[in-house]
């Protein structure tokens, strides 16, 4: 009797942030305070990707393959996170004549990064 193959990424979102699960046993994770830009990117043929950035170009990839709708419904949370610009994106990843190698930006903080303060040893 064979099972059903494991899947090659398990992802798992939950209010504190996103986690993505690797078949090799590596692991991408990024809080949702942490997040400062979305982009969109992949190929339609393949999989979509969302990819999470911090501040320091840290991030998560999401296949939307392995997003579902808690995933979308935490994106909107963000600050001024527009879901239109979202699907807009998505779809033109999907045209063939898109560039796949471009991430499309489809949102960034609106909240300027907040400066190391000033340390002062003795």
């Amino acid at each position: 009797m064979h099972g059903d193959p494991v899947p090659d990424t398990y992802v798992y979102v939950t209010e504190e942030g996103v986690t993505r699960h690797y078949a090799d046993g590596s692991v991408e994770a990024l809080a949702w305070e942490d997040v400062v830009e979305v982009r969109v990117g992949g190929d339609f043929e393949v999989d979509v990707h969302y990819i999470l950035l911090d501040r320091d170009g840290q991030g998560c990839v999401v296949p939307r393959s392995a997003t579902d709708a808690s995933f979308l419904t935490r994106l909107r949370y963000l600050p001024d996170f527009d879901l239109d610009r979202l699907a807009v994106a998505v779809e033109r990843v999907g045209e063939e004549e898109q560039d796949l190698d471009v991430d499309v930006v489809v949102w960034r903080s609106p909240d300027p990064p907040t400066p190391l303060p000033d340390l002062e040893y003795d």
